[in-house]
């Protein structure tokens, strides 16, 4: 069981909207950051830094594939990030609301 010390540290991430947007997407399929470049558009480095805080928090997982780095959702050991997500807009809102449709993956 985490800390409230950890689990107050992982609610905190929540609270930017850019990953909150990505940790929506991620709940959908996993992605790389060339789509996320894409559908929220941010740099690559920003988007790049908010997976680093992500990823330090155990929130989401990286998985290589070849050149690229395909990053997923990492919440079922962590049941009240899981409840928060459950109740935001869903995958087709959240792709809406930016406008975007699916990118063609470069990756």
């Amino acid at each position: 069981m985490d800390s409230i010390e950890q689990m107050a540290d992982r609610i905190k991430l929540l609270g930017d909207k850019t990953r909150l947007t990505m940790l929506i997407l991620l709940k959908e399929k996993e992605w790389c950051v060339c789509d996320l470049v894409d559908l929220l558009d941010v740099s690559q480095p920003g988007i790049s830094q908010h997976l680093r805080k992500l990823k330090s928090q155990g929130i989401v997982s990286e998985a290589r594939r070849g050149q690229w780095v395909h990053y997923s959702l990492n919440v079922e050991d962590k049941p009240y990030l899981k409840a928060v997500l459950d109740q935001m807009p869903d995958y087709e809102a959240v792709m809406s609301s930016l406008g975007k449709k699916e990118p063609s993956s470069q990756c």
